[in-house]
């Protein structure tokens, strides 16, 4: 795939909102590949945005229990936690690229996990935060992805996947 590819919250909230069905299409595709290429990787801080996400901010929102279903099934991907590492490698981001404290926080995660993609909206398409290179899932097609960013994927590390994402 695209070797190491970090998620941020955005992707995985499209991924179970009924209101823009072309957007949940892209980010099952997204997911479902990186579930099938041990490829996809993810915070604490994403998880936490999701579950609280889906549950109260969601026109049809998910009960607390399918939510909760999907954050342990993301489990398996081993989201870094929110440590010293994180930090400061966050504070280096954040003087460096004038990030916000969130972004670089989520920046700083991506790099720890050596990703190659970050997915995301919520950062300027095509900007590169070190070895990070931030790509919109909406406009980049997977096939794109292994075109421009292919790398192998540090093997196997993925138990399940969530049943309701599932393709």
């Amino acid at each position: 795939m695209t070797g190491p590819c970090f998620v941020d919250a955005n992707v995985l909230i499209y991924s179970r909102d009924r209101a823009d069905r072309l957007k949940r299409d892209q980010a099952l595709a997204w997911i479902d590949r990186l579930w099938d290429e041990d490829a996809g990787r993810m915070s604490t801080q994403v998880l936490s945005e999701f579950y609280v996400t889906v549950t109260r901010k969601l026109a049809s929102p998910l009960s607390k229990d399918e939510a909760w279903a999907d954050v342990e099934s993301f489990l398996a991907w081993d989201p870094l936690p929110i440590d010293t590492r994180v930090l400061a490698g966050a504070r280096q981001v954040e003087a460096r690229f004038d990030l916000s404290w969130w972004d670089s926080l989520i920046v700083a995660a991506a790099q720890l996990q050596h990703c190659v993609l970050l997915l995301t909206e919520d950062l300027q398409d095509g900007a590169v935060y070190g070895s990070v290179t931030v790509r919109n899932p909406f406009r980049l097609s997977i096939q794109e992805a292994l075109a421009t960013y292919g790398a192998t994927p540090t093997g196997p590390r993925y138990r399940r996947r969530p049943s309701a994402m599932r393709a």
